[in-house]
């Protein structure tokens, strides 16, 4: 299987090379590295494109546009059989390609889910399981509505599901969600793997992860959540 791993880059010249390095000698050459930098302010896509070249697909916003569209673009130009999700500033274990991969024939999935080492800026770890320190459990479509226990740096999914979860509705509250709830309504396939399979880094600068917010925006998303689920046909 062609494998495809897309990255939504913003201001990540620090940790970009050390994520790249992990994920690329765990890949064949027909597989596929696309980014999509949403207008950093760093240097980003040079350290990319002096230490890559053509190893990886860059694609340099016009404006700013998020990093729920920037992982939209991402995902559409993926040519994979399976796409990886992965941010810019972790670190992946030796096996994460090649476990997942296993799941996804060995039981014909169309969504794969791992767990993650909670570290710090400097690896360090903070908790042995991101889905503990979480509090991510196993729920169905609400319960992953009022609580999102899917993180997208965390999992692979068919391409076949792309035109079903593309393209991203506005109301929607994170990419990663979406793509799982998806699964969940049209009953997809789920694997989940109790394996710690990247380092996950909190430095308080991520792209994505956990953000504090209000009572109020926090209905407002999952209202808009809702809405976009009860269109979703």
């Amino acid at each position: 299987m062609k494998v495809s791993v897309v990255i939504a880059t913003y201001n990540g010249a620090n940790y970009i090379q050390r994520q790249l390095d992990t994920v690329i000698k765990q890949l064949s050459e027909n597989d596929q590295i696309i980014i999509v930098d949403d207008c950093s302010k760093d240097e980003t896509v040079s350290v990319v494109k002096e230490n890559y070249g053509d190893g990886v697909e860059v694609y340099v916003n016009e404006k700013n546009l998020g990093v729920i569209k920037s992982f939209e673009k991402a995902i559409l130009l993926a040519g994979g059989d399976v796409i990886f999700l992965c941010d810019q500033d972790d670190v992946w274990e030796g096996n994460k390609v090649e476990r997942m991969l296993k799941a996804f024939q060995d039981e014909n999935a169309s969504l794969v889910v791992h767990d993650a080492t909670v570290v710090d800026g400097n690896l360090e770890t903070l908790h042995p399981s991101w889905n503990e320190y979480n509090g991510n459990k196993k729920k169905g479509l609400i319960g992953n509505v009022i609580k999102n226990s899917f993180t997208g740096c965390c999992m692979a999914f068919k391409k076949d599901l792309v035109s079903e979860v593309t393209p991203f509705p506005n109301s929607i509250e994170m990419h990663d969600q979406w793509i799982a709830l998806v699964c969940l309504k049209r009953k997809k396939k789920i694997v989940y793997i109790n394996e710690p399979l990247i380092k996950y880094v909190r430095h308080g600068g991520n792209v994505t992860g956990v953000k504090k917010r209000s009572l109020s925006t926090k209905i407002k998303g999952r209202l808009g959540t809702i809405s976009a689920l009860t269109r979703d046909k």
